[in-house]
C-alpha cells in the first residue's frame, strides 16, 4: 500500500490568517512590552474595501472611551461601489475584547507613558483582528541604539554562514 504524499512542504500546519498590512514603524518608534489580538466592529463596506486594498495603519492608537476601547487614526480606503451606503474612511472604531482583558488594559495604560499602538491588521478565517501592542515610547538615542543592536545581530549571522 502507497503512502499519500503531503502537497505541502512546510512544517507548519495551514493558517487562515491572512494579513492585510503592518505597522513596522511602530516596532522602531516604541518597545513593546505585551500584544494583544482583538476583533474590530466593521461596516460591510469596510470589509469589501479590505479585500480589495491596503489600509494605514501609521497614525494609529486605540484608547479608551468610557468602557470601550475605540481604534483611532485607521485608514481603511472608501469601496467605490458602495456609492452612498459608504463609510467614512478615518472614523473609530470599536475593538472587542473580554472585561477580563479590557481591565487589564486599562490598569496597564494607567502607567506612565504606556500607549497602544496597532502592530497589524488581518483576517483570521472570515474575521477582521488587530494586533494591538502595549508600548512604551523610545527617545531618538534609544532608536538608534536598536538599530546599531539590529545591525550587529545582522553581521553576527552574515559572518557566521
Amino acid at each position: 500500500m502507497a503512502r499519500k504524499r503531503s502537497t505541502s512542504r512546510s512544517k507548519e500546519p495551514p493558517s487562515d490568517k491572512i494579513v492585510l498590512a503592518t505597522n513596522r514603524r511602530a516596532r522602531r518608534d516604541y518597545a513593546i512590552h505585551d500584544s494583544i489580538e482583538a476583533g474590530l466592529v466593521l461596516l460591510g463596506s469596510e470589509v469589501k474595501s479590505l479585500r480589495g486594498s491596503t489600509p494605514t495603519l501609521r497614525e494609529g492608537y486605540a484608547r479608551f472611551r468610557g468602557e470601550a476601547l475605540w481604534l483611532f487614526g485607521i485608514h481603511i480606503g472608501p469601496l467605490p461601489q458602495a456609492s452612498y451606503q459608504n463609510h467614512e474612511p478615518d472614523r473609530p472604531r470599536k475593538c472587542l475584547l473580554k472585561k477580563r482583558e479590557l481591565r487589564k488594559l486599562k490598569h496597564a495604560l494607567e502607567a506612565k507613558g504606556m500607549t497602544l499602538v496597532p502592530l497589524s491588521l488581518y483576517f483570521l478565517k472570515s474575521r477582521v483582528k488587530v494586533e494591538l501592542g502595549l508600548a512604551k515610547g523610545r527617545a531618538k538615542g534609544d532608536r538608534r541604539a536598536a538599530d546599531r543592536e539590529k545591525q550587529d545581530r545582522k553581521r553576527i549571522r552574515e559572518a557566521t554562514l
